[in-house]
């Protein structure tokens, strides 16, 4: 059949009325996917079909499943795409705010200087990829990419809404922390892996965080997920809806947690495992160019998720407690976003304002301040479980 017109090609059907629909309730980036390709792939085909009438491949490239396969991959795409601009913009952020707390612009090259994120990106990409002679090369490239791909995985895991998500799963929260919590043995193993000593410390120093900072870590998150009954992160968000945000009962939680996810995603003033000014650049040292470039920006995928989780466990995730304007219907990817880039301003001016803490601190602040307090967190929301309060 011989079609002349460019709309028998292009149809923008119910996306949730497709045969090989992947969801069970209604996906916004898959939507958005789904209708990018029925553009994309009728001009396609309606573009084939006019030098080669009738020909199967047109009418392949718009059947149900070819759409389906297309839209999935967009669809993560457009996942990624949505969280590096997310973090590129807490980038953004870091650098204007930092500017002003040294009384300085900051940054300022276009945009209001968000330019700059993008001019570096280039810079890191154009640079010499060299690697020392005597690495273990295996282990040299290989941890870079699981801490990489780990950040980048986790940073597109966390939803945005009901409707922004890749899937729906039961113990979110604890699988987004399980990956989390790879990447300090990923960067242990990679500073052995340099065959330098000053790596070498920056990845035991990474041990370090890794062991005295996940257990409080754990024990808020299964206090969150007590009070909420449900790991599910959709179930915690609506379970503040409906009675309180958690930062309000879980205040001890709160300031305990977001102190543990600062050290965890390794942001001053925990940063020891990179501490330039003692390990010249610690565990990265022997990583040039387009590899050190894409640690720094894993780095800021993890201060993404860091402030996310914040913003899910303790402050209402993407809703908000009053809504005349009806802003949890139509722009609850936004309202997330805001909460989570205030989040991350906090954490900036965490950075602004206290100096490295050394690593024996560390520990010690860690097992004798941040351990204690979540047990009295936890003990504060089991008394109000069994008051009937929440």
């Amino acid at each position: 059949m011989v079609y002349s017109s460019i709309l028998d090609w292009i149809h923008f059907p119910d996306v949730m009325s497709n045969m090989y629909y992947p969801f069970d309730v209604y996906n916004l980036p898959y939507d958005i996917s789904y209708k990018l390709w029925e553009l994309l792939g009728g001009t396609i085909a309606w573009l084939i079909n006019l030098l080669l009438p009738g020909n199967p491949v047109s009418t392949w490239l718009i059947c149900d499943e070819v759409v389906n396969m297309f839209a999935l991959i967009i669809f993560m795409i457009v996942i990624f795409l949505v969280v590096f601009i997310a973090t590129l913009i807490s980038l953004w952020e870091e650098r204007k705010v930092l500017g002003r707390l040294m009384d300085r612009r900051g940054t300022m090259i276009g945009m209001k200087g968000f330019l700059q994120c993008v001019a570096d990106g280039l810079k890191t990409f154009m640079k010499e990829n060299t690697m020392p002679k005597k690495v273990d090369k295996m282990t040299y490239m290989w941890t870079l990419s699981l801490v990489i791909g780990t950040s980048v995985l986790i940073a597109c895991m966390i939803p945005l809404s009901q409707r922004w998500f890749v899937v729906d799963y039961s113990t979110g929260l604890l699988i987004i922390m399980a990956l989390f919590a790879l990447a300090p043995f990923f960067i242990l193993v990679s500073g052995w892996g340099q065959n330098n000593k000053y790596s070498l410390i920056g990845g035991m120093r990474a041990a370090e965080l890794m062991i005295s900072y996940e257990v409080p870590i754990l024990i808020m998150i299964a206090t969150t997920a007590l009070m909420a009954g449900s790991f599910n992160i959709g179930d915690i968000v609506n379970a503040q809806f409906n009675s309180t945000w958690y930062f309000i009962p879980q205040i001890v939680g709160f300031i305990t947690f977001f102190f543990c996810a600062t050290a965890e995603s390794e942001r001053t003033p925990f940063d020891i495992a990179e501490a330039e000014a003692e390990l010249v650049e610690g565990w990265q040292t022997e990583y040039a160019g387009m590899k050190w470039g894409l640690i720094m920006l894993g780095d800021y995928f993890r201060g993404y998720v860091a402030c996310a989780m914040i913003t899910i466990m303790y402050l209402g995730g993407w809703l908000l407690p009053w809504d005349p304007l009806q802003i949890n219907t139509y722009l609850p990817e936004l309202t997330f976003l805001i909460k989570t880039w205030f989040v991350f301003f906090m954490m900036i001016i965490l950075r602004g304002a206290i100096a490295r803490v050394r690593p024996d601190q560390i520990l010690n602040i860690g097992w004798k301040v941040f351990m204690p307090l979540s047990v009295v967190n936890l003990a504060i929301v089991l008394m109000l479980k069994i008051g009937g309060v929440y």
